[in-house]
């Protein structure tokens, strides 16, 4: 490497596996748009490394600092200096950024993502405040759903798990606007909702489909679906047939970099058509 290579800006994504990641295709079409000497990088770094590789991490020269995906987004916790009070809320990590002393900041740009994609894409003048929302899943992408849509002043949450205990646990945590609901109630649980926000697997490609009636669904009632591939998917396909306005997944992928990629190669990025294509090409 010689030493021009050493201080261009660096930032990367670790996670076990990291090839399917799309990130290096997001930050590397912002990095051309706006003319800025960088890289960004998969860096796949196995469990059992991972506290080796944060320890490293502030000596390699040019790093910024990193994103975060599967299996480490709570994992790194430990190895934080400060953790902004969004993740603490949710609990994980997805966005590191190494400060001038060379410790680390954690934050999570999840709820800020998937806020902001609905900002861009809903219907104007569509607030998650204005009906009862309806989260199907429990998991780490539900609870930053779930914290961004009680920071953005939705009344209730319905909180729709195939295991009602952890439904139940996550009721607990956050207070009683979240109501916990059986799986098998979930399509009456539909019934006056303003949003229906699918967090689970179920329908991405590969996995089982995603079982639900939408009849009880008010046809004003915005639908998301964080899945993206594929980015439309048969709950999308379905809600948009009977006339629901309708949210892919792509865009909270896309919103969620933009907090990091300013903090780490100092330009605040847009999401753009182009972007959504460039992010989207095999």
């Amino acid at each position: 490497m010689s030493e021009t290579d050493e201080i261009v800006p660096r930032a990367g994504v670790i996670g076990w596996p990291v090839a399917h990641s799309r990130s290096p295709r997001l930050h590397g079409f912002w990095l051309k748009q706006y003319g800025l000497a960088g890289r960004y990088d998969k860096l796949p770094v196995p469990p059992e490394d991972l506290g080796v590789f944060l320890e490293a991490l502030p000596k390699e020269p040019g790093f910024r600092g990193i994103n975060v995906t599967l299996p480490h987004k709570v994992a790194v916790l430990p190895y934080m200096a400060e953790i902004d009070s969004v993740a603490r809320r949710i609990g994980a990590v997805n966005t590191i950024v190494i400060r001038p002393d060379g410790s680390l900041f954690g934050s999570n740009t999840d709820a800020f993502g998937f806020i902001e994609s609905l900002k861009a894409d809903a219907p104007a003048g569509w607030s998650a405040a204005q009906g009862p929302a309806v989260v199907l899943g429990a998991g780490g992408a539900a609870r930053a759903i779930v914290v961004a849509l009680l920071d953005a002043g939705a009344p209730v949450l319905r909180i729709v798990n195939r295991s009602l205990e952890k439904a139940e646990a996550l009721a607990a945590e956050f207070g009683d606007r979240l109501q916990p609901v059986a799986w098998d109630k979930r399509a009456e649980a539909l019934s006056g909702a303003g949003l229906l926000v699918n967090t689970t697997s179920l329908g991405m490609s590969g996995q089982p489909p995603l079982e639900i009636a939408l009849d009880d669904l008010p046809k004003a009632a915005l639908v998301n679906d964080i899945v993206y591939s594929p980015l439309e998917t048969d709950l999308l396909a379905r809600a948009r047939a009977r006339g629901n306005p309708v949210v892919d997944g792509l865009g909270m992928l896309l919103h969620q970099g933009r907090p990091g990629f300013e903090a780490w190669f100092g330009v605040a990025p847009q999401v753009t058509s182009d972007l959504r294509a460039a992010v989207l090409a095999d």
